[in-house]
């Protein structure tokens, strides 16, 4: 493989999957640079959207593409945001927004375990019937206040007891050596090396 779209116009994951396919040499296209607008996420499981966009960008670019989904998922919260996590607080997206709601939802609990999931699709061609999946977590707690000016999303609230540290207080390179998509990448990876 050559090319490789990526499924996201969301900077940050754009970044990260830049940052983790780097060391294979291929190309990698976002569907915004070829025109695509962004596809529909119906579903209620992070799996079925990421396939979802998988065939949407792959259809329409006639390429090879990843697709991710990913959310936070809080235990107090029964698991949302979850697969609301972008638009919890509405649309247009706002990660800013999305705190502020989380933190107020979270306002009166005491258990603030919380997990990030991610799960990864990759098609060869859109019609594929054997698509490549992997999955990570990266497991924290949610803060009471946000802090740190790095990562997106949730980050600013995402503590990692282990490090004393939040996700946002973490450098590009620590962050994608612990994170879901990190974790997950380096699964898809592994299967690549196989295809």
């Amino acid at each position: 493989m050559k090319k490789l779209v990526i499924a996201s116009n969301n900077p940050g994951k754009l970044a990260e999957f830049q940052a983790l396919l780097a060391p294979l040499g291929i190309e990698v296209v976002t569907q915004a640079q070829l025109g695509i607008k962004e596809a529909e996420e119906p579903h209620n499981t992070f799996i079925e959207n990421a396939l979802a966009k998988a065939r949407y960008v792959s259809r329409e670019s006639g390429l090879p593409t990843l697709a991710d989904d990913s959310g936070i998922c809080v235990d107090a919260l029964n698991g949302a945001p979850g697969v609301f996590s972008a638009r919890y607080s509405g649309l247009p997206p706002s990660d800013e927004r999305n705190n502020k709601a989380l933190l107020e939802a979270m306002k009166t609990h005491t258990n603030r375990r919380a997990h990030y999931y991610c799960v990864l699709v990759l098609l060869q061609k859109a019609g594929d019937a054997q698509p490549l999946i992997a999955e990570g977590e990266w497991h924290g707690e949610i803060a009471r206040e946000p802090r740190g000016t790095g990562g997106f999303g949730y980050d600013p609230l995402f503590w990692l007891p282990a490090l004393g540290k939040m996700s946002a207080e973490l450098s590009r390179e620590e962050k994608d050596a612990i994170s879901h998509r990190g974790k997950a990448m380096r699964v898809m990876l592994e299967k690549l090396k196989v295809v």
